[in-house]
């Protein structure tokens, strides 16, 4: 009987941390997001509303990445008084490429979407993850599901594996029908029937956050606790196992 690599399975976390900030800005929580995130042990987290390229000594995502998360990657969105924040992925894995792009409409608060491409070891193919912020408005997130779906076929090889994920915003579930034709497939709904609730933290009701997959043997859901996350954002994180391969 063979043995399948470690790399196989992937462990990961997405999660929008309010710029390290609890609900309503009441206090900094970095510190305690640090180790919350690590508790996980996820091998890919995707980061949303991270501060970069700031006046501290260290920006947000290096500082959560800090001896864990050997590569990351930023996408800056917007500037406001000298500071900046955007999408961030953490990886175990080499980042050999990134790429932010610009998912904005006129008039309204900028959106991105970044797209990384990952040397995955053991023989397995580069694994092209995506980290996403979506619109508040419902017009606005179709124009950028158009985007991303337009992104994936023309920057992801059609055999490779790819993961998106991210706040989405979309609290009335429209996502699906746009992202369907382009091969991808949420997680939670997928398994359980029905997104994640993950807004707000302490009491989750809207189904803002997503998981999707396209190209792997299989994606299911990690039980994740309401604390400590439920004080550290105004957001509830996703986790989920990825089988990259299927097994012998």
């Amino acid at each position: 009987m063979s043995v399948l690599p470690p790399s196989r399975f992937l462990r990961v976390l997405t999660v929008n941390i309010h710029k390290g900030y609890s609900a309503f800005n009441r206090r900094s929580v970095l510190h305690g997001l640090r180790e919350a995130v690590r508790a996980v042990g996820s091998d890919l987290v995707f980061l949303q509303e991270v501060e970069g390229g700031s006046r501290a000594a260290s920006t947000q995502y290096e500082f959560l990445a800090d001896q864990i998360w050997s590569d990351h990657a930023y996408g800056r969105n917007a500037v406001a008084e000298g500071l900046d924040h955007g999408n961030a992925v953490l990886s175990r894995f080499p980042v050999l490429h990134s790429a932010n792009h610009d998912m904005s409409l006129p008039g309204v608060e900028p959106r991105g979407l970044l797209h990384c491409v990952l040397a995955m070891p053991d023989g397995l193919p580069d694994l092209q993850v995506m980290c996403v912020h979506l619109g508040l408005r419902e017009s606005h997130r179709r124009h950028q599901l158009a985007r991303l779906c337009e992104t994936v076929r023309r920057e992801v090889p059609a055999d490779a594996p790819l993961l998106v994920a991210g706040d989405f915003n979309d609290w009335r579930s429209r996502a699906d029908a746009c992202l369907g034709p382009c091969g991808l497939t949420e997680v939670f709904r997928h398994s359980l029937g029905a997104h994640a609730r993950s807004f707000p933290a302490g009491w989750p009701l809207l189904r803002l956050d997503r998981i999707y997959v396209r190209g792997v043997a299989a994606a299911r859901p990690l039980p994740l606790p309401l604390r400590p996350w439920s004080r550290l954002s105004d957001h509830a994180p996703l986790a989920a196992g990825i089988d990259l391969q299927e097994a012998p």
